[in-house]
């Protein structure tokens, strides 16, 4: 059994068959982990609490008792969803000695069915970028080519498991940051409909556009894990290719595109149509005026209320500025310092976005599923594959700086916004061995169905080759 290889339901799979133990999965990955520490996957790993909790889980299987559909299997969260027995830093150093008092809802409905905590993943700190360059915590690095970018902000959470030190996590997206590591690391990610998942207990940016999302290596596993969060099936069929119809919006989504990514983009829209999926070249119409107007006057604007908030229902002595004044990465200290002054997003702009833009994204993504009959739009979930850690402000798309940050939540930002399920899904290397998403957006509410059309088009997509370590 290649342990490295297997996915969350292949692993239970094998638990179950009595032809694996918790305990020894668990001490396999512990050292891969060690041995590839320098990927900066992981804020806190405490391998003897691992032990300890699949060694429970084993002797609890033992005695014969029914146990939960995720028991036993290691599952890796990103460091800004609360947990009891571990910190919850948000990769900033002022929440360095934050220890909640409970799990989030979310994290304790994992816990609930049985998985093992497998320690708190490396993030964009306070999730206010997409680099994952982390100067207090460190980088973390793309197995793909250390020298680059795994995506963020749930940087640490693509790495470990494309890396196979954890075979599932849970990250978090408010403009693409479980899409974007997922595509940058050649994994699956879930950003599910807005107000799918509990809230309460994450360290937040923006309570309109925040959402938990689980990241696996196959669409199997991330419907395991929706199911579990929402207490709902744990599989989903997939649908059948004939007669699905796709929307391909070409005129936002497919926008200079890097030259080594477009061919990968292109080959995966060419399986799709010879495997019988009927394509729809349509775009929604002003879509970049609609997402800009209701974008970042509601992000800026909740992240000081939500913060504060955060700060002071888990007795943190501390405020928004004194948070802020603690921050160690450039970049993020520059966005939240602005809010302290001159760049704090007044009421009235806040109202606008919250009640006249946002809502009018929304109908414009509801108008373009019902107007084309299709059950989703399909799009490269960036439109360049990883960049070089260090090119934080900055980056080359087909050989012009472009802003890092805008450029690769280009594609991610508008349903983030809209409150719309997207998942990314792994189609290819680019010849430079960099890993290609492609993202699904479908209707608000029709996650399984989503889930279930990637299923299907996960088939017809190469696999994805693992990363030489």
């Amino acid at each position: 059994m290649n342990l490295a290889e297997l996915t969350a339901t292949a692993a239970l799979a094998a638990f179950e068959r009595g032809e694996l133990t918790s305990r020894d999965y668990a001490a396999f990955l512990l050292d891969r982990c060690a041995r590839h520490e320098d990927l900066g996957a992981f804020i806190h790993l405490d391998p003897d609490a691992v032990l300890d909790a699949a060694t429970e889980a084993d002797e609890i299987r033992a005695t014969g008792q029914d146990v939960g559909p995720l028991h036993g299997l290691p599952v890796v969260l990103k460091d800004n969803l609360d947990t009891a027995d571990m910190p919850t830093t948000a990769g900033t150093p002022g929440l360095r000695r934050n220890q909640p008092k409970k799990n989030a809802p979310l994290v304790q409905s994992l816990v609930d069915a049985g998985a093992v905590l497998f320690g708190k993943a490396n993030m964009h700190e306070l999730a206010y970028g997409i680099t994952n360059n982390n100067e207090p915590f460190g980088p973390a690095r793309n197995p793909y080519a250390r020298d680059r970018i795994p995506g963020a902000s749930s940087g640490g959470t693509g790495v470990a498991i494309a890396a196979r030190l954890a075979p599932a996590g849970i990250g978090t997206d408010t403009g693409g940051s479980v899409r974007i590591p997922a595509a940058l690391c050649g994994i699956a990610g879930l950003r599910p409909t807005a107000g799918r998942y509990p809230q309460q207990g994450i360290v937040p940016i923006s309570h309109t556009r925040d959402t938990a999302g689980p990241m696996a290596r196959t669409v199997a596993d991330l419907a395991l894990l929706d199911g579990v969060i929402v207490g709902g099936p744990l599989e989903v069929s997939p649908v059948p290719l004939k007669g699905l119809r796709l929307g391909v919006p070409r005129g936002y989504y497919y926008e200079n595109l890097d030259t080594t990514l477009a061919p990968v983009a292109e080959e995966a829209l060419r399986r799709l149509k010879d495997a019988g999926v009927t394509l729809v070249e349509a775009d929604i119409p002003n879509l970049q005026e609609l997402d800009e107007a209701a974008s970042f006057p509601v992000a800026l604007y909740e992240t000081v209320v939500d913060l504060e908030k955060y700060l002071r229902d888990h007795d943190i002595d501390l405020d928004f500025a004194g948070l802020v004044a603690q921050i160690g990465s450039p970049d993020v200290k520059g966005i939240l310092s602005s809010l302290l002054g001159d760049g704090a997003v007044s009421e009235p702009i806040y109202r606008a976005a919250i009640e006249k833009h946002r809502p009018a994204l929304q109908a414009a993504y509801a108008e373009y599923f019902k107007s084309h009959g299709v059950a989703a739009m399909i799009f490269p979930t960036t439109p360049l594959p990883a960049a070089p850690i260090g090119d934080d402000e900055t980056t080359k798309l087909n050989g012009q700086d472009v802003p890092t940050f805008f450029t690769f939540i280009r594609n991610t930002d508008p349903a983030s916004n809209a409150g719309t399920p997207g998942l990314s899904l792994p189609v290819g290397l680019t010849k430079d061995g960099l890993p290609v998403g492609m993202e699904l957006d479908g209707p608000v509410g029709s996650d399984r169905d989503l889930l279930a059309v990637g299923a299907a088009l996960e088939a017809v997509f190469p696999p994805m080759p693992a990363p030489k370590l």
